[in-house]
């Protein structure tokens, strides 16, 4: 597993994994997961190399952290200094499971992170980054906050999540910003647009969710899977004619995957990877076996001639349906466009 610089190194940007694991459908969000099997893909994942583990306070509503602390309490030595914890902070639920709006008032932040600390086990967390940007608290106080942490010890790294170039460049002048959060996929590339561009031109680094749009670019994903209790139930691109068109995408990705020896999983996060060495993709994986399928993209060397092709199969712009419900796309900063 290679390593990469997440953020210049002038910045004090940390070293991480070059694929990082994204707990959060160990809490859920994709419907019931087995807890066991979670803990065993953590460390099966930090077996491999990943030292980037990826949570939410709000995953299961403290669920996830709980479980990665649990996970880390089995790590000795070296293995578990290599840990890094990213926590996202600030999206609110009711008691159902409901979303509530976001909290990054400066008061806010310190609280979040006092009780991520405890469900992690922890004394510090590595990058500590608000979810979304809050519409009524300026994001120069919400980096304000961190940077406190910082200063205090608790925090390691800033990191931001779903914000847009206007906003990373206020933030980025408040304290140094090692990495945006964002979807980015064959079928999400909303941030070559402008988004891109301003993180490398401020030496910010890049961790991609949503690498195989939460599985529906993974060539395992069958039409009307998701149950009741499960994101994808009602998000756009899994929803009528939507996820047919989706899925033709996919049939005409698994052809060029088929003929390279590789799986469509494989060739879609080895896209995003060969983006730049400054983009760190997270894996998803809820258990062993498609972590095992995920870290062989690691081998996956694509030619001018495969982007190519690649780009046939799958343009820029070729999804059917939003990335996520209308309520959810307008709280998105990262989606307004604005310069």
């Amino acid at each position: 597993m290679n390593t990469l610089q997440l953020g210049t190194k002038a910045m004090n940007g940390p070293k991480v994994s070059a694929f990082g694991l994204g707990c959060m459908g160990m809490s859920g969000m994709y419907g019931p997961s087995d807890r066991a099997e979670s803990i065993a893909t953590i460390h099966a994942a930090m077996d491999a190399g990943i030292t980037l583990l990826d949570t939410g306070d709000f995953y299961g509503s403290g669920h996830n952290e709980m479980l990665i602390g649990e996970a880390l309490k089995d790590l000795k030595g070296s293995q578990r200094d290599a840990a890094l914890v990213s926590v996202k902070f600030g999206a609110m639920r009711d008691p159902a499971g409901g979303w509530v709006g976001y909290d990054a008032r400066p008061a806010a932040v310190k609280n979040f992170a006092t009780y991520s600390l405890q469900r992690l086990g922890v004394d510090h967390i590595d990058i500590y980054r608000p979810a979304r940007l809050d519409p009524n608290v300026p994001i120069e106080d919400t980096i304000g906050a961190i940077a406190d942490l910082v200063k205090a010890g608790y925090v390691r790294h800033i990191g931001l999540s779903e914000v847009g170039s206007q906003t990373i460049r206020k933030a980025a002048a408040v304290h140094p910003i090692c990495d945006l959060q964002i979807e980015y996929s064959l079928i999400s590339r909303g941030i070559e647009d402008d988004i891109l561009a301003t993180c490398r031109k401020l030496g910010i680094g890049i961790t991609a969710y949503g690498v195989l749009s939460r599985g529906l670019i993974s060539g395992h994903w069958k039409k009307d899977a998701a149950g009741e209790k499960d994101f994808r139930a009602h998000s756009p691109r899994f929803q009528g004619e939507n996820v047919d068109r989706n899925l033709a995408l996919v049939d005409a990705l698994r052809k060029i995957a088929e003929a390279k020896g590789v799986t469509v999983a494989q060739i879609a996060i080895a896209w995003v990877a060969a983006q730049g060495d400054d983009i760190v993709p997270l894996i998803g994986a809820r258990q062993r076996t498609r972590l095992d399928e995920a870290l062989g993209a690691l081998n996956v060397k694509l030619a001018a001639d495969d982007f190519a092709a690649i780009e046939r199969a799958v343009p820029k712009g070729a999804a059917a349906g939003d990335r996520y419900a209308a309520a959810q796309m307008a709280s998105l900063d990262s989606e307004s466009r604005r310069a």
